[in-house]
């Protein structure tokens, strides 16, 4: 029987959130020849996504921590929520909250470029399984975790951590699972007017629609009903931005381009156990969210950081329980609020009164500082 793992750490899943776990696990002191990541795809496949990320005020400092920023991005000074046909609405800027941004936004391929090149510095060390599927993990028993790989591969660890989610759609049914009914719409769009460090929130009678500033333009986030979502992917350029315009209105002057587009199904996919014996699950892979408020690799991010601060000072089960007690009411409250305000447009028709109430609840936010704070820092930082 072997009784020493050939690693201390086997993170499966090397995104942002994996890599930066483990640039955080050798900046405290665990020995990179005791890290192994695995990933399905490889680093041509992630170097090539082009995904809009945004990154909260909290996650910027995370991935500074980590030897990871500065990463190419745009910054995001005050963000703007309204409601479509509604007179409320929030601004929440960074100097009411004496921060230089409230977040930024990057593309997922220039997250993961400056976290390649801190990692780079261990490569004589670090081990990087890639590209290969995790086929079976027995964590359950015994002084340490086994992971089997496709290629019949077993290799042991004392901690196993399964960073890698995917999205809804692929994903088997966990505790916590919610379809939205909704579809998100993804592409990059130009305005007439230039571009400023303001990011967009706009609630509709389907779901929000996001607009993220991103270089020349804006990273689009159009969350409607699935039915509605196919029509829109059908039209021609011209016809798909003229809807753009008629639901989000003229602050931004004329939307003059929009890029290819792509459509993913929304759903609410999490455990409400995310450890077994030896492993534990972060991320996407803990829980998939609603892109609402665009939270879900900053609370991925949020759960590294956390992590990599237990494993840090013990590679025992006991270390992953504590972890897993103290991430509960950032979790909680993170799911709770990303869902509620996803299904108040699944569940509420346009007109009515729920409706009503949250448009004039944006504007007593906007005019009550003390709960715009409350909002803002759950944004930028999550539940602490």
């Amino acid at each position: 029987m072997q009784l020493t793992p050939e690693f201390d750490i086997a993170i499966c899943g090397a995104g942002p959130v994996g890599q930066t776990l483990a640039a955080l696990l050798i900046k405290r002191g665990i020995a990179p020849k005791r890290i192994v990541l695995i990933d399905a795809k490889t680093s041509e496949q992630a170097a090539n996504d082009a995904r809009t990320i945004a990154l909260s005020y909290g996650s910027q400092q995370i991935l500074q921590a980590a030897g990871a920023w500065p990463v190419s991005a745009t910054a995001i000074e005050q963000i703007h929520v309204s409601r479509r046909g509604h007179f409320g609405r929030t601004l929440i800027e960074s100097s009411a909250h004496n921060v230089p941004a409230l977040g930024y936004v990057a593309r997922y391929a220039n997250i993961l470029k400056p976290l390649g090149i801190e990692l780079a510095k261990y490569s004589s060390e670090l081990t990087f399984l890639r590209p290969l599927k995790v086929k079976e993990i027995d964590a359950s028993e015994g002084p340490y975790a086994s992971v089997t790989l496709e290629d019949g591969r077993a290799i042991s660890a004392a901690i196993v951590v399964q960073a890698e989610g995917g999205v809804f759609s692929d994903q088997a049914p966990q505790t916590k699972h919610h379809d939205y009914q909704q579809t998100a719409l993804i592409a990059h769009v130009k305005t007439s007017i230039p571009t400023a460090p303001r990011a967009y929130e706009r609630f509709t009678e389907e779901g929000p629609l996001a607009l993220l500033p991103l270089e020349d333009g804006y990273g689009l986030v159009w969350c409607s009903r699935p039915e509605n979502a196919a029509r829109l992917m059908a039209l021609s350029d011209a016809d798909f931005l003229a809807e753009l315009q008629h639901s989000f209105g003229q602050r931004l002057g004329r939307f003059t381009s929009v890029t290819p587009r792509s459509a993913y199904a929304l759903g609410l996919n999490a455990q409400t156990s995310a450890l077994v014996g030896r492993s534990i699950c972060i991320g996407n892979a803990a829980q998939t969210l609603h892109p609402v408020a665009g939270q879900g690799l900053n609370l991925g991010l949020r759960d590294a950081f956390q992590l990599a601060q237990f494993l840090s000072k013990s590679l025992e089960p006991s270390a992953l329980q504590d972890f897993y007690k103290a991430r509960q009411t950032d979790r909680n409250t993170t799911i709770t609020l990303t869902s509620q305000m996803a299904q108040l447009f699944a569940s509420s028709p346009d007109g009515s009164l729920r409706q009503t109430l949250f448009s004039s609840a944006l504007g007593i936010i906007d005019l009550f500082k003390p709960a715009q704070t409350v909002l803002a820092e759950q944004m930028m930082f999550g539940r602490r």
